[in-house]
């Protein structure tokens, strides 16, 4: 499947929010808020200035990126097309299924992008050179 997916299987998905005058609360539950069961959560802070992040695709794993702070851009590429998403709201996030060459960049400073996904980390799971991911799209 995830040779096939495209940037159109990239999506927003709105999460609950909670308003409280003492402060919001976003919950993130596997399975109800995002399409799949967390199996591992970890977050990207103090990036500098100029610097982005990712540049990688996955063979198995979802992906869920929220900015938890701040803001920053998600480049999505599936072998054909690219599009950029905008992370700037802490009650939303972006689903990037498998298969899809992703990038983070042009992040406000002080930004926390948080990350959940459905498997622990395996490095075999990361296709990080380009020419290697488009091989893999059969492109």
């Amino acid at each position: 499947m995830s040779k096939q997916t495209t940037i159109n299987d990239c999506r927003i998905i709105d999460l609950r929010k909670i308003h409280d005058p003492r402060g919001n609360l976003t919950p993130i539950e596997g399975g109800v808020d995002v399409p799949f069961e967390i199996k591992r959560i970890f977050y990207l802070y103090d990036v500098p200035g100029g610097e982005s992040r990712g540049a990688h695709a996955h063979i198995k794993d979802h992906q869920f990126l929220i900015a938890a702070m701040g803001a920053f851009e998600v480049m999505v590429d599936d072998g054909v097309n690219k599009k950029i998403f905008t992370l700037n709201r802490s009650y939303y996030g972006l689903l990037v299924p498998p298969g899809i060459w992703s990038a983070e960049q042009n992040f406000s400073s002080g930004s926390v992008c948080l990350v959940l996904t459905d498997n622990i980390y395996e490095a075999t799971d990361y296709i990080r050179d380009y020419d290697e991911f488009m091989r893999y799209k059969g492109k």
